[in-house]
């Protein structure tokens, strides 16, 4: 199993919003933002729960496993 996202999608539901700006408003790089949206990096719990916070929208909306 590994972890999907929909980082991206809320991105977009959120105004078109650039990766920078996320992270911006998150605290971290742009590189993490994208890390993350690619499936390269696997975001802590903190990070996860900062994302859905910032989205108001249950992390299980943003996170999810999907089969390999």
């Amino acid at each position: 199993m590994k972890l999907g996202n929909n980082v991206r999608k809320c991105r977009f539901e959120n105004g078109e919003m650039t990766q920078q700006a996320l992270a911006n408003e998150i605290g971290v790089t742009r590189l993490t933002i994208h890390s993350i949206e690619t499936g390269k990096f696997m975001p802590s719990t903190f990070l996860a729960l900062k994302l859905a916070a910032f989205f108001s929208k249950p992390v299980e909306e943003i996170f999810y496993l999907e089969e390999d």
